[in-house]
C-alpha cells in the first residue's frame, strides 16, 4: 500500500502552472487550486475577467483531491442536525444551494468529458440506537423537498456490513475528483485564465487596492478570493468560528461483488463506503473505497490507529480485500453548521472567501463558486437564486453560540494542556524511531523532534498562528495544531490552516537526545543525518 497518497492521484495527470509575474495586476486573484478556487476562476473567466489562481502546492493538493468522490444531497445526518437548530426555510435553502452546486458540477463534467456514474445514496444506522437519527433525517430531507425514501427491511440485509435502518436518495453521483480538477484546470487555461502553482501566499491586502503578497512577489487585483479551506487572514476571526476535522480513506482491491450504492453511517464510528468503476475512478487500481474514523485535528492519540481501524473493519466485512492506497483529508465545520461564503469583514468588499463545508465540498464548493461569482460580477439580488439571499441573511441562533462556546473552551483547555504536557518532558529524550515524533521542553520552550526517512530534526513545537503546542500525526508524519488546525511537515514547512509561517528549524543541542530510553546518560552520536 502506498502510504497517504489518494487513489485518485496515483496515476493522475499533473498540471504545471505558468511562471509567476510579480507586480502584475489582475481583475481577480483566487488563492487555492481546489474545487472552490478552480470553479470560481472558470466562472469568472467566462464572464470576461482576467483571473489568476495562486496555489502553494499543486492542483487538488489538499481536500479537493483527497475526498471519496461522493456527490450527494443525502449527507449522513446533516439535514436533521441543521433542522434541530434552524428554521425549515434555511434548511431548504441549504438543499437548494447543493442542488445548484451539484447541477453545475455534473454539467461541467459533461461538457469537459469527465465521466461519472449515478448511484443511490444511503444514510444508514449501524445499530438500533441509530434508528432515531434515520427517522429525523428522513423527516428533515422530506421537509426540504428531497425525494428520499425509507429502505425496505429485506434490502437492509443485502450489504456485507450491519445496516439496521436506512434512508435512500436515488440518482446521486460517484466521480473521480482529481480527474475533474485536472479538467477544470485545462478549461481555465484554454479560456484565458492563469495558474501559478508552487507559490505560497503570505499576506492579503485590502488597501490601497486588494492584493496578495507571495514568496515570489506581490500581485494586485480588484478582488481576492480565498479558496483555502479556512481563510488565511484573521479578519473576521473565522478560525474561531469553525473547527478543523480530519478523516481518512483507504482504497482496496477486492475480488468480491461490488457495491452499487453510496453508503454513510449516521451512528457510531462513521463509515463511508463506495465502489469504483471505470466511469468514476481508476478502476484498474482499486474497486472499493472506505472512509471515516474522523477526528478533530491534533486531538487523536494516533491517527495511524484510525487508518488501521478502517482497514480492519473493511477486511472483516469484505474478506480478502487488500489495501492499495490510504490518505487523509481536512475540512472545516462551522459552529452554525452552515458554510460561510461571501465578503470578508473589514475587507471593503474586496476580499471574498468560503469555508465550512463540513466534508461535503463536492456540492458546497460549486455552490460557493456560483455565489462568489454573482457577488463579484454584481448580479442584482433580485436576479440571484433565492437560496443565496436566504443564506446570506441568516441569523446566529442560541445553539450556534453554545456550540461555539464549547469549542472555544476546548481550545483554551488544549492550549493549556499542550504547554503543561511539554514541560513534563524535559530534554534529554530518546531519539525518536522511524516515523515517530515527540514534544519536549528545551529551556521551557516546546521543541518537536522527529525521525522521518532516517532523518532526525528538531523544530519549534509552537504553532505560528496563535501559539498552540503541536502534536505528532503518526499517520501523515506531520505536526498538527489542536487549536485551529494548522499543519506542518516534519521539518517545519507549513501545509495548511490559518498559520502562514513555517516553524522555526532548531539546531540539535548536544546531549539533548539519547539512543535508548534505558541509557539516559548516553548522548546521541554525531551522525550525518541529524540536523545541527
Amino acid at each position: 500500500m502506498t502510504p497517504m497518497t489518494p487513489i485518485w492521484k496515483q496515476d493522475a495527470e499533473s498540471v504545471a502552472g505558468t511562471p509567476f509575474e510579480p507586480g502584475r495586476r489582475r481583475d481577480v486573484v483566487v488563492v487555492g487550486a481546489g474545487l472552490t478556487g478552480l470553479s470560481t476562476a472558470l466562472l469568472l473567466t467566462r464572464q470576461g475577467l482576467d483571473v489568476a489562481v495562486v496555489e502553494a502546492d499543486e492542483v487538488g493538493g489538499l481536500a479537493s483531491g483527497a475526498n471519496t468522490g461522493k456527490l450527494t444531497l443525502l449527507q449522513g445526518s446533516v439535514l436533521s442536525a441543521l433542522r434541530r437548530h434552524h428554521p425549515a426555510r434555511l434548511v431548504r435553502a441549504y438543499v437548494e444551494s447543493n442542488i445548484d452546486g451539484a447541477r453545475w458540477l455534473t454539467g461541467i463534467a459533461d461538457e469537459l468529458g469527465v465521466s461519472y456514474s449515478h448511484r443511490t445514496a444511503y444514510s444508514y444506522a449501524q445499530t438500533p440506537a441509530g434508528v432515531a437519527a434515520i427517522e429525523a433525517e428522513l423527516h428533515a430531507a422530506t421537509e426540504a423537498g428531497l425525494p428520499v425514501r425509507r429502505v425496505e427491511p429485506d434490502l437492509l440485509a443485502q450489504t456485507p456490513f450491519d445496516m439496521v435502518d436506512a434512508v435512500a436518495l436515488d440518482r446521486q453521483v460517484a466521480i473521480d475528483p482529481q480527474r475533474l480538477l485536472v479538467a477544470l484546470t485545462h478549461a481555465l487555461l484554454r479560456e484565458g485564465g492563469t495558474l501559478h502553482t508552487g507559490v505560497r501566499v503570505t499576506r492579503v491586502h485590502t488597501v490601497p487596492r486588494a492584493g496578495v503578497e507571495t514568496e515570489a512577489g506581490y500581485v494586485a487585483a480588484d478582488y481576492v478570493v480565498l479558496a483555502t479551506a479556512t481563510p488565511i487572514t484573521d479578519r473576521g476571526l473565522y478560525f474561531a468560528k469553525v473547527r478543523g476535522l480530519r478523516s481518512s480513506g483507504v482504497a482496496f482491491a477486492t475480488e468480491g461483488p461490488l457495491l452499487e450504492g453510496l453508503y454513510l453511517a449516521v451512528d457510531g464510528e462513521t463509515k463511508s463506503v463506495r465502489s469504483i468503476t471505470a466511469n468514476d475512478g481508476p478502476a484498474h487500481a482499486a474497486q472499493l473505497v472506505v472512509g471515516g474514523n474522523g477526528f478533530a485535528v491534533g486531538r487523536s492519540p494516533s491517527p495511524l490507529a484510525e487508518v488501521n481501524g478502517l482497514v480492519a473493519w473493511t477486511q472483516h466485512h469484505f474478506p480478502g480485500a487488500e489495501p492499495v492506497a490510504s490518505w487523509s483529508a481536512q475540512d472545516y465545520e462551522s459552529h452554525d453548521l452552515m458554510p460561510f461564503v461571501g465578503a470578508m469583514p473589514r475587507g471593503l468588499g474586496r476580499i471574498r472567501f468560503a469555508t465550512g463545508y463540513a466534508k461535503w465540498g463536492l456540492s458546497n464548493a460549486p455552490a460557493a463558486a456560483l455565489r462568489l461569482t454573482a457577488e463579484i460580477t454584481r448580479v442584482p439580488r433580485r436576479e440571484r437564486p433565492d437560496w443565496m439571499n436566504v443564506i446570506s441573511t441568516r441569523f446566529t441562533m442560541p445553539a450556534d453560540l453554545a456550540r461555539g462556546g464549547v469549542q472555544n473552551l476546548r481550545i483554551g483547555w488544549e492550549a493549556a494542556a499542550g504547554w503543561i504536557g511539554a514541560q513534563a518532558a524535559p530534554t534529554p529524550v530518546r531519539r525518536p524511531v522511524e516515523g515517530e515524533g515527540v514534544v519536549a521542553s528545551r529551556a521551557g520552550q516546546p521543541v518537536g523532534i522527529s525521525t522521518v526517512e532516517g532523518h532526525t530534526c528538531a523544530v519549534s513545537a509552537v504553532c505560528t498562528h496563535l501559539g498552540g503546542v503541536l502534536r505528532w500525526n503518526d499517520a501523515e508524519l506531520t505536526w498538527d495544531c489542536p487549536l485551529h488546525s494548522s499543519r506542518f511537515t516534519a521539518d517545519g514547512r507549513r501545509i495548511e490552516g490559518p498559520a502562514l509561517r513555517d516553524l522555526a528549524r532548531l539546531p540539535r543541542v548536544p546531549g539533548e537526545e539519547v539512543e535508548e530510553a534505558d541509557e539516559p546518560g548516553a548522548s546521541l552520536r554525531s551522525e550525518p543525518d541529524i540536523d545541527r
